[in-house]
């Protein structure tokens, strides 16, 4: 990810590769770019082949990027000779499929000796891929979903089975099955999420990585310091914005804070702010990132497929939820400058409007066209392709409108050598975003390969059902603790999963429950299974944008960890508010979906008030306890209950502002 003329960070940067393993880097992140833009927009390729060939070209840059004992040690003859090994399993991976694929079809459910040895070579290179990549936490969960399919007395590992507790009995599988499952059929590695991952997720990413090496980050940035900087609270308030901004491209809470902090967190604390409440408040906007369309950190292409509804429908209806959610972390932002007493920064300190418009504006152009030929329903994967060379034609225009018009105003002619040098940054900057954009990908795409081994064995076993009824019997039918569980289990998840693995397992598992048994509508029950996912990124003891939060900040990792926590409760409060008040998600008539609406606003408004114990002045004990009855009032599916408390929330806020008001009359 890119800032002000940093260059980005780049995944298995800090690994100490040999030159020849940085130019084989490079050489196949070009060529996985190449084959995505190749398919995605000049021919669109069958399911098999271009999830196979997507998956062999990741897992290669996964065990080149990522050595096998790990950045900090060298290669070495014994490393070498491992990672080559592997790196011949993940060519064997998906060349043995595009090689014989009329032929496994062929014999399909009959599979040869050949099949399943291959389907096992697969099988531990998608794992061992999956540990360099995203982490042993996702390898572990997947390991244990094989041990589990072995389970049972059809099974290889019969014994096993005996010490499952009765709910989680099941016939047990052979090699055989569990191989032509994972690995021959269109449910396990090559199933739903890596065929989303491999079309969808990957251009969009491409996309995000030219935007970013074009300078994208700091136009977002400069153009939220202008907007906000000079109020109270100036580069907290910039740093929300600036995290919408770059997380409606880069979907990345850890990228987002490390690119956008980099710059608010030193203003923050110089303005005012403890250095935890710094890192916390940057934590809480990145994570905001992954819930901003158009991409959502992924979320908003799995969620379409899963669905079956157009992405666009899910990219419209999830604007309104971040934007609650942005306001909420916005408006603590404000209550703490308040409280504290801040100012806001200079006029003299921040970029102009105008300046930073004239400097990027090209930016805001490939993000309408993208928004544009999403109305048009044209393919996501298709929209992206088309957003790539709007971006490329955008920043070429430029630079010709410069040469021929601005230069020479300037009085900086432009030479041969000067035109030749131009032209040979602008395809360096061409092959570094290619590189950029397929090392962004290699991580979700290996998570989703994993998680494609975990809805395999999910599906075959029918662990769901189950999870279904454990749920169930657990909740004693009551929606509310149902969705706790939910919570609970995806912070679980969350320690040793990222995000999207997290919310597919989490959907797979709790999805049959909330939608059939509970009577949560299809997409509300993903959107809120996604939105807890998030979790894990600010909620302590495994906070991970927190964390590096605090990196920057100074700061102790588990007060910055907290603080996040704090800051992100629209998280938890959000999700709840569109299960109970689902026309907000769903639609209604138009003065029920502006009431729900902007008692939703109030509700987050107040609750962040009685949380800080200040809106407009302090607060006292009691007003913020008659709050809290009102804020559950109006998450209750009761056009009574909301109605008394919204009017009570009103008079409380109201008594603060008069409140405030004498304060000030008082004091002259």
């Amino acid at each position: 990810m890119s800032d002000s003329g940093n260059s980005p960070i780049i995944p298995g940067s800090q690994a100490k590769h040999s030159r020849p393993v940085l130019w084989l880097i490079s050489l196949v992140a070009v060529v996985l770019s190449l084959f995505q833009l190749y398919s995605a927009g000049i021919e669109p390729l069958g399911l098999f082949y271009q999830r196979s060939i997507h998956l062999a070209l990741i897992m290669m840059l996964a065990f080149l990027m990522f050595p096998v004992f790990g950045p900090a040690r060298p290669r070495g003859v014994v490393g070498g000779l491992i990672d080559l090994v592997f790196f011949a399993g993940a060519v064997i991976t998906g060349g043995y499929l595009v090689l014989y694929l009329d032929e496994i079809i062929n014999r399909a459910g009959f599979w040869s000796q050949t099949d399943i040895v291959i389907g096992c070579i697969a099988t531990i290179t998608v794992l061992e891929a999956s540990r360099r990549a995203v982490g042993l936490g996702m390898t572990v969960i997947g390991v244990l979903a094989i041990l589990y399919a072995f389970a049972g007395s059809r099974g290889e590992l019969p014994w096993l089975g005996e010490w499952l507790p009765g709910i989680l009995e099941h016939r047990g599988y052979s090699l055989d099955r569990l191989v032509g499952q994972l690995y021959l059929g269109q449910e396990g590695i090559f199933g739903l999420p890596m065929g989303v991952a491999a079309t969808y997720i990957f251009i969009f990413v491409l996309f995000g990585a030219f935007l970013e090496i074009t300078g994208a980050g700091k136009f977002f940035i400069d153009l939220a310091y202008a907007a906000t900087g000079r109020q109270r609270g100036g580069p907290a308030k910039a740093a929300v914005l600036a995290s919408a901004g770059m997380g409606s491209i880069s979907g990345s809470a850890i990228a987002n804070v490390v690119t956008t902090g980099a710059f608010t967190i030193p203003l923050m604390k110089r303005l005012g702010y403890r250095p935890h409440q710094a890192g916390g408040i940057e934590a809480a906007a990145s994570t905001g990132g992954q819930i901003m369309p158009p991409l959502m950190g992924a979320g908003a292409f799995l969620i379409a497929e899963y669905t079956r509804m157009p992405y666009l429908e899910v990219v419209k209806v999830s604007i309104l939820p971040a934007v609650m959610y942005f306001s909420t972390v916005y408006l603590f932002v404000h209550i703490i400058a308040l409280k504290q007493g801040m100012k806001g920064m200079s006029k003299d300190e921040l970029p102009q409007m105008r300046d930073v418009m004239g400097a990027g504006w090209h930016f805001l152009l490939p993000l309408a066209v993208l928004v544009w030929l999403l109305v048009q329903n044209l393919s996501p994967m298709r929209v992206g392709y088309y957003a790539i060379l709007t971006m490329l034609a955008v920043v070429v225009l430029r630079f010709v409108i410069w040469m021929v018009f601005v230069a020479p105003k300037q009085g900086q002619p432009v030479t041969a050598s000067a035109l030749k040098l131009a032209v040979r940054n602008g395809g360096l900057k061409l092959l570094e975003g290619l590189e950029l954009g397929a090392r962004n990908a290699v991580a979700v795409s290996m998570a989703c390969a994993v998680a494609g081994i975990i809805v395999g064995v999910v599906g075959l076993t029918g662990l769901g059902l189950k999870f279904s009824a454990m749920m169930m019997a657990f909740s004693n039918g009551h929606l509310l603790l149902a969705l706790v569980m939910v919570l609970l289990a995806s912070l679980v998840l969350g320690m040793g999963l990222p995000v999207t693995a997290s919310y597919i397992v989490l959907i797979v598992l709790v999805g049959p429950a909330l939608t059939s048994e509970f009577g949560v509508p299809l997409l509300i029950a993903h959107l809120v299974v996604f939105w807890y996912s998030q979790d894990s990124n600010v909620t302590p003891p495994i906070a991970l944008a927190g964390f590096a939060g605090a990196a920057i900040a100074g700061s102790k990792p588990m007060e910055t960890g907290f603080q996040a926590w704090k800051f992100a409760k629209g998280l938890y409060l959000i999700p709840l508010f569109m299960v109970y008040n689902p026309e907000i998600i769903m639609g209604g008539p138009w003065p029920l979906l502006v009431w729900t609406a902007l008692a939703g606003f109030l509700a987050l408004g107040a609750f962040a008030a009685a949380l800080e114990g200040y809106l407009f002045t302090r607060m006292s004990v009691p007003v913020r306890l008659v709050l809290l009855p009102a804020i559950v009032a109006v998450f209750y599916p009761s056009l009574v209950a909301e109605v008394i408390g919204v009017a009570v929330m009103v008079v409380a806020l109201g008594g603060n502002w008069l409140a405030s008001r004498r304060q000030a009359l008082a004091t002259g």
